[in-house]
């Protein structure tokens, strides 16, 4: 079993990462780290290199560029497969087995890391049958087997590539509660894609945003949300108002003489502005729809020689 510490450097650092398919890049000079013990949303539209990025870590790609560790370790090596436990959305399970041979077959792969109490508790908080077979469950059962394997295994790092989105809303809620309350006791770390920007705000404390194969936006998430300022008022004329122009501009959705837009300001905000801090749905919005806005990487996220960081979030 693990003990969830790592004092040599964050559990995952990715450094100029690159994945070539036949078709073109799916990432490209992917930097960013990703510090011990946090729970990381790993956000961005279909296609922008999310399961690319969670396959590498899990090693079951090879990346074309770059490199990237796993507590100091690469994805292959056996201590990164030790420490690390990856859950896949499609959740591949034998249908034949039951949930006491599926258990049974993660303590066999397990070897000396195995926490058969803390597999069965999962399974058994929803009420899944021992004696079942995984193929007469329920999504949200096969789901939560596949919870209790991962867990089972007390990894390090967590890897989830959006296990809970064919779920319905109650069903994943409880499974959120379930995931967060076994981080929390270990002190997991966890990288988790998902599209539920709303569900992102109650369970992470940090983020990263993946666009066109690279990353817009990476660190602590109130650190992110407070470089930004969300600006509302009216303007006089067309383009951005003048006592705006000095500021980053991320995203402006004007509406006739009404003017709203997310600002990563270099001073204070002049002006007849309402000014408020973005939640992070907003956020995430406004870099996911705005594909020219320059990238933020906070203290904590970056690598050696990464220069996407600003002021108003400098250490």
């Amino acid at each position: 079993m693990s003990d969830g510490t790592y004092a040599g450097g964050p559990a995952l650092e990715a450094v100029g990462l690159g994945k070539r398919y036949r078709r073109g890049w799916a990432l490209r000079d992917c930097s960013f780290r990703l510090p011990t013990g946090r729970i990381c949303g790993l956000v961005g539209p279909n296609g922008a290199g999310k399961t690319t990025l969670l396959g590498i870590a899990a090693h079951v790609l090879e990346p074309t560029a770059g490199d990237l560790r796993i507590f100091g370790a690469g994805p292959g090596s056996a201590e990164a497969g030790r420490r690390t436990a990856f859950l896949a959305q499609e959740k591949p399970l034998f249908r034949r087995f039951t949930v006491a041979e599926t258990l049974r077959l993660g303590r066999e792969l397990n070897p000396g890391s195995w926490d058969q109490g803390a597999a069965e508790h999962i399974v058994r908080a929803g009420n899944v049958p021992l004696d079942a077979r995984i193929g007469t469950l329920s999504g949200g059962q096969r789901t939560r087997v596949a919870f209790a394997l991962a867990f089972g295994k007390r990894p390090d790092l967590l890897l989830l590539d959006e296990p809970m989105s064919d779920l319905d809303p109650l069903v994943r809620h409880e499974l959120m509660g379930t995931l967060m309350a076994e981080a929390a006791e270990h002190g997991t770390t966890v990288l988790m894609s998902s599209h539920m920007l709303a569900e992102l705000e109650s369970v992470c404390d940090y983020l990263v945003v993946i666009a066109s194969g690279g990353v817009r936006l990476a660190g602590d998430v109130d650190e992110l949300r407070e470089a930004h300022t969300l600006v509302t008022g009216v303007r006089d004329g067309e383009g951005t108002p003048r006592d705006l122009a000095h500021h980053t501009v991320v995203e402006s959705r004007p509406s006739g003489r009404q003017y709203t837009a997310l600002l990563r300001p270099d001073g204070p905000i002049s002006g007849p502005w309402e000014t408020d801090t973005p939640n992070l749905e907003e956020l995430l919005l406004a870099y996911l729809r705005s594909s020219e806005a320059p990238p933020l990487i906070t203290p904590s996220a970056q690598v050696p020689g990464q220069a996407h960081g600003i002021r108003a979030v400098a250490a």
